[in-house]
């Protein structure tokens, strides 16, 4: 049985996080993400394993001088 594809919105609620954040992961920290037309589709083994790796780990600050 294959994995089923998932939303955005899917995504989000699968992590605790809100949409927004899931557009900037794919932005900002290559958040594994395919887009479909306009849509982008998720495969929840995918995020998991990108997550457990670190990717949505919060960058070091950046030291002030």
């Amino acid at each position: 049985m294959t994995e089923p594809w998932l939303s955005a919105d899917d995504i989000a609620a699968h992590l605790g996080v809100t949409k927004d954040t899931v557009y900037t992961w794919i932005a900002e920290k290559n958040m594994p993400a395919h887009k479909v037309g306009r849509l982008w589709k998720f495969q929840a083994t995918e995020i998991d394993d990108w997550v457990r790796s670190g990717g949505a780990a919060q960058d070091e600050p950046e030291a002030r001088a």
